[in-house]
């Protein structure tokens, strides 16, 4: 499982989500302000932070802008608050911010976004291995720019995939998501159900976005 980071200055919604992700299997630090926050990113690497934005020394934003510009923001954030106006909560994803959750957040709320930041995560690791997420740690594979994606399952018709950096950047996420959704129908089993459970997204959505980028939706049935 994974760790996470909960920063809320709120000792009540600290325990709360200690005790909901620790249910699920992961690993809780917990820190009741920007400081602490510093000192947890600094001693390790979460794999997942749950930052609150009003806090009494440094809020959340600005706490996000500081490991964003310090080339920090290396893990999924998702921001919470009770108070923000809809600016604050655009301004953080424009930041880097994941997601938003809105206090009191519901259990559902909750584990939906933990799974489907730690799911982003997971897709960075498999895009790039080279990659260890921490700043300045990146390596490519020799100098032509190209990113080798290993999945998970050997069984699958594609175990490694190659992605060229040189490319337009519409194309070469275009490229990646068709790769990272026929990933997803396979190891489904082609159920549309399921895949959209898995990377977050809503099935109509999800519909239009294969159909957009020319998945074959009937491949991952005939593969399993």
């Amino acid at each position: 499982m994974a760790n996470i980071l909960v920063v809320d200055d709120e000792l009540g919604i600290r325990d709360l989500l200690s005790e909901i992700l620790s249910d699920e299997g992961h690993q809780v630090e917990l820190a009741e302000n920007a400081a602490q926050a510093r000192l947890a990113r600094g001693r390790g690497r979460p794999d997942l932070v749950l930052l609150d934005i009003w806090m009494p020394d440094t809020d959340g934003v600005t706490l996000l802008k500081e490991w964003s510009s310090g080339g920090l923001l290396t893990m999924p954030v998702i921001m919470m608050s009770g108070h923000a106006t809809i600016d604050t909560a655009v301004e953080a994803t424009k930041i880097g911010a994941m997601a938003f959750l809105e206090k009191p957040i519901t259990l559902q709320k909750l584990l939906q976004a933990v799974e489907h930041g730690l799911t982003r995560l997971a897709v960075r690791k498999i895009a790039n291995p080279y990659v260890t997420l921490q700043a300045g740690d990146v390596q490519l594979p020799g100098s032509n720019g190209i990113i080798h994606a290993e999945t998970v399952q050997d069984t699958s018709p594609k175990s490694t995939q190659s992605f060229l950096l040189e490319k337009p950047l519409r194309e070469a996420r275009d490229e990646f998501e068709k790769a990272y959704f026929e990933f997803h129908l396979f190891r489904e089993g082609g159920s549309m159900t399921r895949v959209a459970e898995k990377t977050g997204l809503e099935r109509t959505h999800l519909y239009r976005k294969l159909k957009q980028l020319g998945v074959d939706l009937t491949r991952g049935k005939r593969q399993a």
